[in-house]
């Protein structure tokens, strides 16, 4: 291998070493590595690390950015090792820090998505994809964290699910409602349920192997054009991702409306895997029924010192 190949694939392990997954920049930096040696370097340089981030022409700002960001992570990495190395600056193509607005799931619509799994092809499918929404829009995990769980993750009799490989490699047990661990028990107990070779997942395809987000996403999407349900402006698009901030918002709200705003949220944050609070107080500028709720408690708690 190239010089450059040789050093990404240390860089590679050491970032996983220390809990980064590092797919994605991978991928990235794979591409990242071939155009450079297409283009006879050697060596990181900034010039041809622009080129290919602004690949092709028109492309999106914010790709751009995390293309060149990726690369300027290697090469800080790689400049303690070699000063030949140049480092991209940090304000080329600057980040445009943009955050989807979520789209806040109702009750109606969770319980609709439901439902509409009975359209699927296969009865075991139809209650897999229905066990799955009701789990994320009952526990606000991420889908990746829900698809990755195995059988054994799920003690009924405790009532908790372990999720043993969450974002940064941390794992985390959430206790759940009882009504989810009723759901979750009866999926386990289907005599329809797909033999797996090996540890087995806890939710399975038809043919017995472990979801993947690939087809989760196209199948997600049909059933939410099967509910009617669409984008609420050209920045709110409804996701699966989505069912993560519903349920976080929602129980905020519900802090709110009881009198106790805040009383929860370092166990929500704990609860939802974020490695920094200020993630989960984000969710406080997210909802504008959450804005609205604090602001007739700022008006009462006013209107109490007058």
């Amino acid at each position: 291998m190239s010089h450059l190949r040789n050093a990404l694939a240390d860089y590679l392990t050491l970032r996983r070493a220390l809990g980064y997954k590092m797919d994605k920049a991978e991928r990235l930096l794979g591409q990242f590595v071939a155009f450079a040696e297409d283009c006879g370097e050697t060596h990181v340089r900034t010039e041809t690390a622009l080129a290919w981030a602004t690949r092709p022409a028109g492309a999106d700002a914010i790709w751009t950015s995390r293309c060149l960001a990726e690369v300027r992570l290697f090469a800080r990495h790689l400049r303690t090792l070699d000063q030949r190395t140049e480092v991209p600056p940090a304000d080329l193509l600057p980040a445009q820090v943009r955050r989807a607005t979520p789209y806040l799931y109702t009750p109606q619509e969770i319980a609709a998505l439901m439902q509409a799994t009975g359209n699927l092809r296969g009865l075991h499918v139809q209650a897999t994809y229905r066990t799955l929404i009701g789990l994320l829009a009952a526990t606000g995990m991420r889908i990746g964290e829900a698809i990755g769980l195995d059988r054994d993750d799920f003690d009924a009799g405790s009532g908790i699910v372990t999720i043993r490989h969450g974002k940064f490699g941390k794992a985390r047990a959430l206790p759940l409602h009882p009504s989810t661990v009723a759901a979750l028990a009866d999926y386990l107990r289907r005599d329809d349920r797909p033999r797996h070779a090996g540890v087995p997942p806890l939710l399975v395809s038809s043919t017995g192997k472990r979801l993947r987000y690939t087809v989760v996403q196209p199948i997600f999407h049909k059933l939410l054009h099967h509910c009617g349900i669409v984008p609420r402006s050209a920045t709110c698009r409804p996701r699966i991702h989505d069912l993560r901030h519903s349920f976080a918002v929602s129980t905020i709200v519900d802090d709110y409306r009881m009198g106790d705003p805040g009383s929860r949220l370092a166990i929500l944050s704990t609860y939802l895997g974020h490695a920094d609070p200020g993630d989960t107080y984000w969710y406080l500028s997210a909802a504008p029924e959450l804005l609205g709720l604090a602001g007739e408690l700022l008006e009462r708690h006013l209107a109490g010192d007058a």
